[in-house]
């Protein structure tokens, strides 16, 4: 079964839980992916977040709801999720332009453009092909490997660690941050790990470099962690690495015969070799 097809057993679970508490593990257990994998890959592909298609859709349906019943707004307002009348007026204005009461007074109906219909996952495997180019992949067998650098704490929602990346590797490097790495072995080449995934799409970006120390003392905010062996797709950057990211997660994995496997992804840049205006890296996805 492809990512796609198993995406949209997700979706299938989303649409019978509207009116249910959100629960993104449940969700992501039906297409059999971890909550953050799942997360990850549905915002790639569609360009929003999970929690962001769930909140329209509730408010795409409660507007049916409120033009087609005669429901109590404060009802309607419970029946999708929210605490209280306010509550869901506020984000029902937000969204639509009105207050539920204007709504249901107006006889037309509520823009087409702002409905959220269900989402139907094979319609993006048709159309994905032609919106992302990229070069394919090497398929590389490597060594475990220790990395010792600064903890950075960082989120999917809203594109967040596609804002904070950046400057994560600025403030390391700014800081000289490098320096506090015992026994550094490779020092022109940096890491940045991405690892300790959450469900509410949380994780930990840890920038780094190789390091030969077997029991290491840590000043306060570094960590180690084990790059797993085994096998990797490893994708040379051309451009921005955010947008290679997109691609891989949105185009590649799941037009692939692969699957990614649990455990941390990972970048490597050649510091000397590389400019603003020219990387040199390498994004390492592991496989299986």
């Amino acid at each position: 079964m492809d990512h796609y097809t198993r995406i949209q057993l997700a979706i299938a679970y989303l649409e019978q839980h509207l009116q249910d508490e959100f629960n993104i593990r449940e969700a992501s257990a039906a297409a059999s992916f971890s909550a953050f994998h799942f997360q990850r890959l549905f915002q790639a592909i569609t360009g929003f977040t999970v929690l962001e298609y769930v909140r329209r859709r509730r408010l795409t349906e409660a507007a049916c709801h409120l033009r087609n019943s005669s429901e109590g707004i404060l009802d309607i307002a419970l029946r999708f999720g929210y605490q209280s009348q306010e509550a869901f007026t506020r984000a029902f204005t937000a969204h639509w332009g009105m207050t539920p009461a204007r709504l249901r007074k107006l006889d037309e109906q509520p823009s087409s453009s702002k409905m959220q219909r269900s989402i139907d996952f094979n319609d993006y495997r048709t159309r994905i092909g032609g919106q992302f180019h990229m070069n394919t992949p090497r398929l590389v067998t490597l060594e475990s490997n220790w990395i010792i650098g600064y903890e950075f704490k960082t989120n999917l929602n809203d594109n967040q660690h596609y804002a904070e990346i950046p400057g994560f590797y600025h403030q390391f490097g700014t800081e000289q941050r490098f320096m506090n790495i015992p026994e550094r072995t490779r020092p022109d080449i940096a890491y940045g790990v991405a690892c300790r995934f959450e469900d509410d799409g949380a994780f930990t970006f840890i920038v780094g470099e190789e390091s030969a120390a077997a029991a290491p003392v840590l000043e306060p905010g570094y960590t180690s962690i084990e790059i797993p062996g085994g096998l990797y797709a490893e994708f040379t950057v051309e451009g921005s690495g955010q947008d290679i990211r997109k691609m891989i997660y949105g185009s590649w994995l799941p037009q692939s015969n692969y699957e990614r496997r649990e455990g941390p992804d990972f970048e490597v840049t050649d510091v000397w070799k590389s400019t603003p205006e020219q990387l040199d890296m390498k994004i390492y996805i592991p496989l299986k």
